[in-house]
């Protein structure tokens, strides 16, 4: 695989749209109000709030193998991630920037973040080989350069999706998601939260392996847009290749998903014990 040799670019002049208000998409869950008094502060470093994002959705359906919407999949992963999550941690808020099949703006999913002050964003999304349905596997990213074409190649598929958002053009100064240039001046965004983004990815595709038996490849970066401006820890889920068929099948299963749900889950408990052990 050829290695692109790439320069860091500045930033683009990108900013969140100021029709963005405080409040939150229909479907986003949030119990500040009553969990917030049963907080500890006494806890250094205490994750609090968790973003849960189902990728695509609505009018977006992602990628698809031969019976199942990537969009679908999505969301029931991180709907069984965050009934976990409540379930095992009751304190903790977790909020979805979608429960339901409705389409959300790249730009709003981070927002709901930063808003509710999230200490940790996930998104979640299934993964596509056009060249070869043999490929198969999971990858965790976070905000990055580009490795190799490859990597560039899933950021450009998972960031065409803001060619179905509404005066796009303007929200994005003129990004332009099939741009490899444009891409890369993403990449340093997030470099206060970068060690503890990897770390978290490194965790989830180590639970992956040992929890879900599945094929990890591994940990890499990429600029997608999804977790630009996320002021916190934030990792991008590829769950695996609804290319693949032997890979769609087990995806598209109850215990698949809940393997799948399931490790992710592990690994956020990992993060969570961790970073709150002052590690």
């Amino acid at each position: 695989m050829k290695t692109l040799v790439l320069a860091v670019m500045p930033l683009l002049a990108l900013k969140t749209p100021v029709s963005l208000v405080d409040g939150l998409t229909q479907d986003t869950v949030r119990r500040a109000e009553s969990q917030e008094t049963n907080q500890s502060p006494s806890i250094p470093n205490q994750l609090r709030t968790v973003v849960l994002d189902a990728g695509h959705g609505g009018k977006d359906p992602g990628t698809h193998g031969r019976y199942v919407k990537e969009k679908n999949i999505n969301l029931e992963l991180i709907l069984q991630l965050g009934r976990k999550i409540k379930r095992n941690h009751p304190d903790i808020r977790v909020i979805y920037t979608r429960s339901t099949d409705h389409f959300v703006d790249l730009y709003e999913r981070g927002a709901i973040a930063n808003r509710n002050r999230a200490d940790l964003f996930i998104s979640i999304h299934c993964n596509a080989s056009p060249s070869s349905s043999q490929v198969h596997g999971t990858e965790t990213y976070t905000l990055g350069l580009h490795r190799t074409e490859r990597n560039l190649d899933v950021a450009r598929r998972e960031n065409a999706v803001i060619l179905q958002e509404k005066n796009y053009q303007q929200t994005y100064k003129g990004f332009d998601p099939n741009s490899p240039l444009a891409t890369i001046m993403l990449a340093n965004y997030q470099h206060a939260f970068m060690g503890s983004s990897i770390n978290f990815a490194q965790k989830i595709e180590q639970s992956f392996r040992r929890n879900a038996e599945r094929r990890s490849n591994g940990v890499k970066q990429a600029g997608f847009i999804v977790l630009w401006k996320a002021t916190m820890p934030s990792v991008l889920i590829e769950s695996g290749y609804l290319t693949n068929p032997a890979e769609e099948n087990f995806l598209r299963s109850g215990d698949g998903q809940e393997e799948i749900a399931e490790a992710i889950y592990k690994a956020f408990d990992r993060y969570k014990e961790e970073i709150e052990a002052g590690g």
